[in-house]
Formats: C-alpha cells, sequence, structure tokens
C-alpha cells in the first residue's frame, strides 16, 4: 500500500462517517435550534428539555435512515475486504 492507497481509504473512511451520522446529527441540530429559540422567546431555561426530544429526533430519523446507512457502511466494508483479498 503507497501514501495513494492510504489516502484514497482514509477519504473513503471520513465520507462513510459523514454521510452515514449525517442524516442523525443534522436533526439533532435542527431540533437543538427550535428548541433554543423556544427557550429564548419563552425564557423557560429547563435543562432536561433539550435532550428528550433530541433524542427522540435522532432515534427517528435512526430508525428511518437505518438501511441507507448501513448500505453505506457495508459498501465501505465490502471495499476494505476485496483491498485485502487483493493484497493492499
Amino acid at each position: 500500500m503507497n501514501e495513494a492507497d492510504a489516502l484514497d481509504l482514509v477519504n473513503t473512511a471520513i465520507w462513510t462517517v459523514l454521510v452515514a451520522a449525517g442524516p442523525a446529527v443534522m436533526a439533532a441540530m435542527v431540533v437543538g435550534i427550535l428548541i433554543a429559540l423556544f427557550q429564548a422567546l419563552t425564557q423557560i431555561q429547563e435543562m432536561t428539555l433539550t435532550f428528550i426530544p433530541k433524542i427522540i429526533a435522532v432515534l427517528g430519523v435512526a430508525a428511518l435512515t437505518g438501511s441507507f446507512m448501513g448500505s453505506h457502511i457495508m459498501a465501505f466494508t465490502e471495499e476494505i475486504y476485496g483491498r485485502i483479498a487483493i493484497g493492499y
């Protein structure tokens, strides 16, 4: 394995992590912004108010996009095993 192969492998791994975690992170971010806006408008400063909706949103998005994330991770894993099988 040379430097180009290693960089390609790292690039693919980073892209896989971003694509797999992206929907859940975006859902948590959107819900967090909405809750922060709600707290700022109503002046309710309850710390637990932010966690429950975020957890529900992340679990919901993970349930909806789980097959997409799994297939993307599986494709990356098959590519890695294929490279191991041919020797680089």
